[in-house]
């Protein structure tokens, strides 16, 4: 469960960040705000199943190397998110009707190749689908609120966070199933 909520922490970094810059930018209010969490939570909650679904039908034919597998996805999004500005272009404008269906789609992409290591963590898929969707959806509408209160510096930093803990879940993955860390 501890991977799991790590996990999910790590993916709303992204939504986190671009929620927060709608706030500070666009100053949305509480349906706004709504809005915005309902939409990132449901689309981090339907991307990681559909990864999941993927990675169960190829487990029996990855099984040995799965945990490489994950850490090399895990650790390609996280460097990714170390670079920041991944989701600099939902940010640019007000998310209302199809620019929010896009930017949910654009902001759970990393949702998607995530859920296809779902089989090497030891929680139930549709747990770890509940958790990402919820907590997506949770700081998300913390994001538009802080983002209104704050400005736009912190969520950079958010999305870079997001990126060492995607990256460190990758390495603890790599290290359990290699031997080199009791699992």
């Amino acid at each position: 469960m501890f991977e799991a909520v790590f996990l999910a922490l790590a993916l709303a970094m992204d939504a986190f960040a671009v929620a927060m810059t709608q706030g500070a930018r666009f100053r949305p209010g509480w349906g706004g705000a709504i809005a915005i969490a309902l939409t990132f939570g449901i689309f981090q909650a339907v991307m990681p199943l559909a990864g999941w679904g993927i990675g169960a039908v190829a487990f029996e034919y990855i099984e040995t190397v799965d945990h490489w597998v994950a850490f090399g996805l895990l650790g390609f999004l996280g460097v990714r998110m170390l670079g920041g500005h991944v989701g600099e272009e939902e940010a640019a404008r007000a998310l209302t009707g199809t620019a929010l269906l896009v930017a949910g789609v654009a902001t759970s992409v990393d949702a998607l190749a995530a859920g296809i290591t779902l089989p090497t963590l030891d929680v139930a898929p549709f747990t770890a689908v509940a958790l990402i969707g919820g907590v997506t959806a949770a700081l998300s509408a913390a994001g538009v609120i802080l983002g209104r209160i704050a400005g736009e510096n912190w969520g950079e930093w958010a999305e870079r966070a997001g990126g060492v803990i995607l990256i460190g879940l990758g390495c603890k993955i790599l290290a359990e199933h290699t031997g080199w860390l009791p699992g």
